[in-house]
Parts: structure tokens; C-alpha cells; sequence
């Protein structure tokens, strides 16, 4: 692994964002030079979002040296720009448009960000020779697969909603880009992150602000769902040590039996889940717990776009960069009702 000398300035796509933030704020805290771009959309609340950026104003006082633009990743003259004035030992891309249902009535916003937007990501660095890319995919590229756990030698041909697609699509852009021109770029495959901060569109926050609300929430198919919750600390952990390991060659990579996760090009992709599937009744009965208050579970079926089950297979990252999760889930939700209450309540 490089030692944390090498890295002096990160740039980071998505700054505004539920991971983005988080990351932002313990990159400042090694006291690294951290850009920000984030275009603040209004896909949810922007409040929410700037009260992310506020957070971030408090650590960077005592902390490393933050810099924010409101720009979006469309305009590729002004992103490119910024790569160019920085010149970020690394470029954390985690800007996107997120949610899978929201990709089957809204396609041509994920057209735009996570295509159009990740072309002009892939661009910046190869022409201002950025030395490592670190992006975000998505374990919805397993898609249809049903063989649990999934891992990253498992073909992912087969996804289920046009977010799935475009995450897929990613991975293959920046595997063109490793290998015509020389472009390390490591790939991370996120398994339903949340925590505090979160994403209003998720079901943490959807979960607990209907039942505070005595409101019903939808319970997918029957109930009969399980996912690889991965708590936010435990995700910016992974995140920062590939910043400090770039994607590199693999020289056992065979042609003939081509790996899916490594390249004879400086690319790398890898799972960062906790490895600990939990139900999604389990996880409403923790929420009730920590609200004080039972939920009103309205069941429904599978809806489309979604799947059954999601299961990270960790051995890859935690051999990179001896990745290990250690947040339960119990643990998780506390921390999450403790912040959901708190922000909340003074608004």
C-alpha cells in the first residue's frame, strides 16, 4: 500500500451526496486537500444536502484544505478545468444519478449523469494524466444472478433496471480507458450503504419517517427480501485505502480464461459490502425498536427493477487493502435513529 505522503490532493465527485460527504469529511481529518463538485440537483431535498456541506465546513477549520464548486459533471469544459487546476493525485467519482426506480420513469436523467457525465470523468483524467480513478458502481449489476454470495468473477450480463445498466456501462468505459491509455481506475461495487446522512429515497429514511409519521410503509415482496446493509464508516474506510493503492496490472491475468475483475491493464474491481445479509423484517424490527414506535407494514409484491436478495463476497477487497467491516447492524441503525431524531427534530 503507498504510504499516505504520496497522496496530497484528492478531488471528489458528488461531495454533496450521502457517501460523498462522509468520505469528505475523514479525507479532511488526515489532513489531506480535498476539491469538491457536486451540482446540488434536486433529485431530494438540497437542504439535506447543504447541511451535508455544512458538516463538512466544521471539520475542514481544524482540518487538511476544502474547496467546493457547485458544478455539474455534464459540463465538460468547466469539469475538465477543474481536474486541470487542481491536478488531484486522485479522483474520487462518486457523482451520479441514483435509484432504481427511479431510473424506469426517469431514464434520460441517468443517460445524461451517469453516461454523458462519466465520459467526461474518464476525459478529465486521461488528459490531465490523473494517476489513479476511483468510481462508484453498484451491486445492482448482479442484476437476475441468483448464485449468493455475489463476486466479481461472476459475469453480470443480465441487469434488471437502466441504473444497473449504466454502472455496468461504467465499468466497461473505464476498462477502455485502462487499457488505451494507461489509466489506473478501480471500480467499487457499493452494497446498500446507510448510516446517518443518508439518502432520503432509501428505506431507513423512508421506513422511519412513516413510522414516526403512524404512516404505512410498503414491505416488497411479502417481505421476503434480504440486503447486504453496509454501514457508511465502514464504506469510507474501504474508499480511503484504495486511495492509497492504486489499480494495478494483473500478471496472471489469462486471455483465455479472462478474469472479470482484474485486467492485463491497471484496472480492478471489487465488491464493498459487509458479507452479513440481513432481512428486510429483521431490519424494520430494529428500527422499531430505536423509534420507540411499531411500523404499519403494508405488504406488496416484487416491484420492477428490484431483487430478491443481495450478498457481498468480500475476499478480494479485504486481500487488496485488508478491508474488514466492523459495524453491525444493530449498532448501525442505533447510530442512524440517533442522528435521524436529532436532525430532524431541530427542523
Amino acid at each position: 500500500m503507498e504510504s499516505k505522503e504520496n497522496i496530497e490532493t484528492i478531488l471528489v465527485t458528488g461531495a454533496a451526496g450521502f457517501i460523498g460527504a462522509a468520505l469528505v469529511k475523514s479525507l479532511l481529518s488526515l489532513n489531506l486537500k480535498v476539491i469538491g463538485i457536486d451540482n446540488l440537483n434536486d433529485y431530494y431535498s438540497t437542504s439535506l444536502k447543504r447541511s451535508r456541506l455544512n458538516e463538512i465546513d466544521k471539520v475542514s477549520k481544524n482540518n487538511g484544505e476544502w474547496v467546493f464548486y457547485e458544478v455539474p459533471i455534464e459540463d465538460n469544459k468547466v469539469f475538465s478545468d477543474l481536474i486541470n487546476r487542481y491536478s488531484p493525485n486522485v479522483l474520487v467519482h462518486l457523482a451520479a444519478q441514483a435509484g432504481v426506480r427511479y431510473s424506469i420513469t426517469n431514464p434520460n436523467e441517468y443517460i445524461q449523469s451517469n453516461l454523458v457525465g462519466f465520459a467526461n470523468v474518464l476525459e478529465g483524467c486521461r488528459n490531465n494524466k490523473i494517476p489513479h480513478l476511483i468510481y462508484a458502481s453498484s451491486s445492482s449489476v448482479y442484476g437476475g444472478n441468483k448464485n449468493l454470495p455475489f463476486h466479481e468473477e461472476q459475469a453480470v450480463n443480465h441487469p434488471v433496471s437502466l441504473y444497473a445498466a449504466t454502472k455496468k456501462s461504467n465499468e466497461l468505459m473505464a476498462h477502455t480507458y485502462s487499457h488505451l491509455y494507461n489509466l489506473p481506475t478501480t471500480g467499487l461495487r457499493f452494497f446498500t450503504v446507510y448510516g446517518p446522512w443518508g439518502r432520503p429515497d432509501m428505506a431507513p429514511m423512508i421506513f422511519a419517517r412513516s413510522i414516526l409519521k403512524n404512516e404505512p410503509i410498503k414491505v416488497f415482496n411479502q417481505g421476503e427480501m434480504q440486503r447486504d446493509f453496509t454501514y457508511i464508516d465502514d464504506v469510507v474506510q474501504g474508499i480511503i485505502r484504495c486511495c492509497f493503492k492504486k489499480a494495478t496490472i494483473d500478471n496472471n491475468f489469462n486471455p483465455l480464461k479472462p478474469n472479470p475483475s482484474t485486467s492485463h491493464a491497471p484496472y480492478r474491481i471489487f465488491n464493498i459490502g459487509n458479507s452479513s445479509p440481513i432481512k428486510l423484517t429483521y431490519f424494520i424490527d430494529l428500527l422499531e425498536k430505536n423509534l420507540g414506535k411499531k411500523a404499519i407494514r403494508n405488504f406488496q409484491p416484487m416491484q420492477p427493477g428490484d431483487v430478491v436478495s443481495t450478498e457481498a463476497k468480500m475476499d478480494l477487497l479485504n486481500s487488496w487493502v485488508d478491508y474488514k467491516p466492523t459495524t453491525s447492524i444493530e449498532n448501525g441503525i442505533r447510530s442512524f435513529t440517533e442522528w435521524y431524531l436529532n436532525y430532524f427534530e431541530n427542523r
